[in-house]
């Protein structure tokens, strides 16, 4: 069986700045005998909608008393913790890196007799199986709420111009050519700061290359440089149609810019949206599914598990954690969170969606997506660094076998789990 102790070898990377942090673990029982559910998750964003449910949960519950804890940066605070072998009950985290280290570690808890999981679509339970670094029996995590990425899009604009919808890769360059033959910009991207290099990078990769393309380079079947190949030129397409200078200006620049009309569509995640509509509240978008392929059936949407709920293997009430989660299904409180953070239902049951995600509808209610690939690089690799070096200097080759030899040096230990397993296994 697998020590938690490889959580010093998988975690610690990031945590030398933690010192400072103190271990706040509850008792299990309240001083008037409730039975106390700690929950610490990742969204500071989501504060005000937590506080909400939060005490919604406390008063409508007699034996449990839900205590909820929204940090800034919230998962160095819970690999400090972990070390420290204080756990919470239960944790709220994405689809990551982080997640598939977890279950690595055993430190969450098997949550395949949990009945909730049965009303969740089984696209985002797939997409967190697909996140195990080796095959693992049980299931550890409740997806909640996921993310939509793609293009989101100005509706008034597009509809004054006559503009329509690609739904290919040469109909979007051809739209891109229309758009600056009207006197448009086709894009705004705010790639000085460099995460926002992932948005288009992940939502043209799921089209382009396989979902699992990560854990076939692992099991040595594949590389980079033949895999990423097509995403890497067609990304250096895109910029060609975006502001000048992309590099001097950051996510808040390009919120800014797109809501103040300076560009007809954003390459970007639908959580982009709140920040747009700080600027201009009565902006209309909408979204499209990035068409990286010129085969339409080729195309999906980029989604992925923004949100899940994990029980961890300390829990000492996991009855009572099931009965928390229970509560954060209800189909109301799911609506709260969506309506307050514009986030796409993982519970399969007919949710009001934002309208800023009207076109993508027709992918989220057939389960037509795939999983971000960052969401398997380690972080380590800065492979958001990497494709904006990429974008600055040109030059495919050089990116392309950075990857490669990278992802070997970073995923070592990985590596050599893949082969571990499959030596007493098989593939």
């Amino acid at each position: 069986m697998r020590s938690k102790k490889r959580l010093s070898v998988l975690l610690i990377s990031a945590i030398a700045a933690s010192a400072l942090l103190t271990a706040c673990g509850g008792a299990d029982k309240s001083a008037d005998g409730k039975t106390v559910i700690e929950l610490v998750h990742y969204k500071p964003e989501a504060v005000a909608v937590f506080e909400q449910l939060e005490q919604q949960f406390n008063e409508t519950h007699d034996d449990i008393l839900l205590k909820i804890e929204s940090p800034n940066d919230a998962m160095t605070i819970l690999k400090t913790r972990f070390t420290r072998e204080d756990y919470p009950d239960i944790i709220g985290i994405g689809g990551d890196i982080n997640y598939s280290y977890f279950v690595d570690a055993e430190i969450l808890a098997d949550v395949s007799d949990y009945a909730g999981l049965s009303t969740i679509k089984s696209s985002y339970v797939d997409i967190l199986e697909g996140l195990e670094f080796v095959p693992t029996e049980g299931t550890y995590g409740v997806p909640y709420v996921a993310n939509a990425a793609g293009i989101l899009y100005n509706r008034d604009m597009f509809k004054e111009h006559g503009w329509e919808i690609p739904e290919t890769w040469d109909e979007l360059m051809a739209l891109c050519e229309e758009i600056q033959d009207d006197g448009m910009l086709p894009f705004y991207f705010g790639f000085k700061d460099t995460w926002t290099c992932l948005a288009p990078w992940n939502a043209l990769a799921v089209d382009l290359a396989d979902a699992d393309i990560c854990k076939q380079v692992n099991r040595g079947e594949a590389n980079f440089t033949d895999a990423y190949r097509e995403t890497a030129e067609k990304m250096l397409e895109l910029i060609k149609y975006g502001e000048s200078g992309p590099f001097a200006y950051g996510y808040n620049d390009a919120c800014t810019a797109f809501a103040n009309g300076d560009s007809a569509m954003f390459a970007i995640g639908s959580y982009a949206v709140p920040q747009i509509k700080s600027v201009n509240p009565d902006m209309n978008i909408d979204s499209f599914v990035m068409p990286g392929s010129n085969n339409k059936e080729e195309n999906v949407l980029n989604s992925g598990v923004d949100l899940q709920f994990c029980i961890t293997s300390e829990c000492k009430n996991k009855e009572a954690a099931y009965e928390v989660l229970d509560f954060l299904l209800e189909h109301d409180n799911v609506q709260a969170y969506l309506d307050n953070q514009n986030a796409v239902p993982c519970k399969d049951e007919e949710f009001e969606l934002a309208s800023e995600v009207d076109g993508m509808r027709e992918y989220i209610s057939e389960g037509k997506m795939t999983d971000y690939q960052d969401h398997y690089y380690p972080s380590e690799m800065a492979v958001d660094a990497q494709i904006q070096t990429l974008l600055i200097e040109q030059d495919v080759d050089a990116f392309l076998a950075k990857f490669d030899k990278d992802w070997t040096r970073y995923n070592r230990d990985i590596i050599q789990m893949v082969k571990d397993y499959e030596a007493k296994h098989g593939e």
